[in-house]
């Protein structure tokens, strides 16, 4: 399982990276990435058939633990994925924007 920092995170999704947040849709609500779907870690298996295997899907939760198990486990089913360190937490506290609320397409 690759990780990777939250810089190397910001120009993956300015060059339209898949990423998905993996915290419950109440933590999502409250505060995640522009750009990046929910997909709750309890339904992550759900979300399998929609996710690219022939390029990066970026993993983000609140901190990076949750981020990490799943990608370890997307990795085991075959999508490239790449856990983003220091998770939307760590985005936030570095001034980067946050939107509010659930109106993104899951993944």
């Amino acid at each position: 399982m690759r990780e990777v920092d939250l810089d190397v995170f910001a120009s993956a999704l300015a060059e339209g990276a898949v990423a998905i947040d993996v915290r419950e849709p109440e933590e999502y609500a409250a505060g995640h990435v522009p750009g990046v779907r929910p997909a709750p870690l309890s339904e992550l298996g759900d979300h399998l058939a929609s996710l690219p295997v022939d390029r990066p899907v970026y993993v983000i939760c609140a901190s990076g633990n949750r981020s990490a198990w799943a990608a370890e486990h997307l990795e085991a089913a075959g999508v490239p994925a790449v856990s983003v360190a220091g998770g939307t937490s760590g985005w936030a506290r570095g001034g980067r924007p946050v939107v509010r609320g659930s109106d993104a397409q899951a993944a």
